[in-house]
């Protein structure tokens, strides 16, 4: 069974609109919790690294 998980921070701030992540056997997955019955994201953990250090740089998507 794939375990979500939502960032901690979401819970602080009461917000809805958040993402989920889930460790796969070869990546990770990435959703939208409002939505999770529609389906997820696969990145590779290289990607999704990269991914999180843009967001943490504030720089556009790709």
């Amino acid at each position: 069974m794939t375990r979500w998980r939502k960032s901690s921070h979401s819970a602080d701030t009461g917000q809805t609109d958040c993402v989920e992540i889930a460790r796969l056997p070869l990546a990770v997955g990435v959703r939208d919790s409002k939505a999770p019955e529609g389906g997820h994201l696969t990145l590779s953990a290289d990607d999704f690294a990269a991914l999180i250090a843009r967001v943490k740089r504030d720089e556009p998507p790709l």
